[in-house]
């Protein structure tokens, strides 16, 4: 019997799958890979599974791991097609779940810590260049959300599955994360379009082929740096938040808990909300007031411990990792107006946050474990690397 495929389906329904398939992928490789691994640091700590040390360099691995796949990303996508990739990372994010759950050395979660983020890394340059261009123009910016969407629900569903998941143990907590993984693969697995997509962003017949003027090259790099900094600003929350609230304040693992599906309320409407402001605001402006939010709400971090208020702040600062994805694209695309620019940029943008990111990942790491485990230290350099991204705008504005 041969598979079935979206070639038959109404095209509106076969979109939607579409959708799906990219909300599934993002909710695997980046809300649960990534994200579920905060709330079972301090489990992993008390368990003895490793020391301190260990659990913070095993972080920063899924880190290293997104630049890799952000750098192999569109290379595999040619060799093999989108889809064929975007299934095989799938299948290699839901393993490292399964793997995890025994703990056999330091190295061999390492690795599978590794996998999981450059399973992310590429699923997170591929996923929208291959849904988007099937989905009608006026639908996508909503169709952009819903597929990032996923990331806000991983880091919710983490909030709340991994602490009832952790009332059966730690190994079987990593087990029940495989099997949802296993099943979102499974029920996106011919939900991927199938045909060539057609170009993003189609080039009007009166626009001139060669590239925009040097402004947009200023524009560009300006965004880079602010990109990566941004990057730089969200590791230590969403990293060390659990760890902050659970040990760091000794709060326990419950208000530690709920702090983190707060976390994940703000990931869920981040990219509707950010989205918005782009559309009325403009994406530089609206990148403008982000940053100087973000800025304050990590500042107040390092300096709060009423519960009312940590989950306040969680709102804010769990809005800041995927709600900055769709601002960020719309800044290409008003900087760039032709598809393969706009394609090109995207992915060095990418490439840009995922370096920070993980170099930011081993820098925390190494000073966290230098200071002895104080948080505090870590959400104020995230705080200034925001304010700085903020006086980069400042300057270029003034240099123009």
């Amino acid at each position: 019997m041969s598979a079935p495929t979206t070639a038959t389906l109404p095209m509106r329904n076969a979109v939607w799958l579409h959708i799906f398939a990219g909300l599934c992928a993002s909710l695997v490789s980046i809300g649960l890979a990534r994200f579920a691994y905060t709330p079972l640091i301090p489990q992993l700590i008390q368990a003895h599974w490793f020391v301190q040390a260990d659990v913070v360099y095993l972080g920063a691995a899924n880190l290293a791991g997104y630049l890799i796949g952000a750098l192999i990303g569109h290379p595999l996508g040619k060799r093999l097609s989108n889809p064929l990739v975007l299934r095989l990372m799938l299948v290699v994010a839901t393993l490292s779940f399964f793997a995890c759950a025994w703990a056999l050395s330091f190295s061999w979660f390492f690795v599978w810590r590794l996998l999981s983020g450059i399973a992310g890394g590429a699923i997170m340059v591929l996923v929208a260049s291959t849904v988007l261009p099937h989905v009608p123009a006026a639908r996508r910016g909503a169709a952009s959300g819903a597929i990032f969407l996923g990331i806000g629900l991983g880091i919710a569903g983490s909030g709340t599955l991994v602490p009832a998941l952790l009332e059966w143990g730690l190994r079987d907590t990593w087990l029940g994360l495989g099997l949802v993984a296993a099943v979102l693969t499974a029920a996106s697995w011919f939900c991927w379009p199938q045909s060539q997509p057609e170009p993003a962003v189609a080039v009007k017949a009166s626009e001139p082929a060669n590239p925009e003027e040097p402004a947009s090259g200023r524009g560009l790099r300006l965004l880079f740096a602010q990109y990566a900094l941004m990057a730089t600003g969200l590791v230590p929350a969403m990293v060390f938040l659990v760890d902050y609230v659970a040990r760091g304040l000794d709060a326990g693992t419950h208000v530690a808990a709920l702090v983190w599906v707060m976390y994940g309320v703000g990931a869920i409407v981040g990219p509707m909300v950010y989205g918005m402001l782009a559309d009325h605001l403009g994406a530089r402006r609206s990148i403008r007031w982000v940053l100087i939010v973000q800025a304050l709400a990590v500042g107040a971090l390092s300096i709060t411990s009423q519960p009312l208020l940590l989950c306040g702040l969680a709102v804010l600062i769990g809005s800041f990792p995927p709600g900055i994805v769709p601002l960020a694209l719309a800044r290409v695309h008003e900087l760039k107006q032709h598809a393969h620019a706009q394609q090109v940029a995207w992915s060095r943008a990418t490439v840009a946050f995922a370096s920070f990111q993980a170099l930011a990942g081993a820098a925390y790491s190494l000073i966290f474990n230098a200071s002895g485990g104080h948080h505090q230290q870590l959400f104020v350099i995230a705080s200034l690397a925001l304010l700085l991204a903020i006086a980069l705008d400042l300057a270029a504005r003034r240099l123009r």
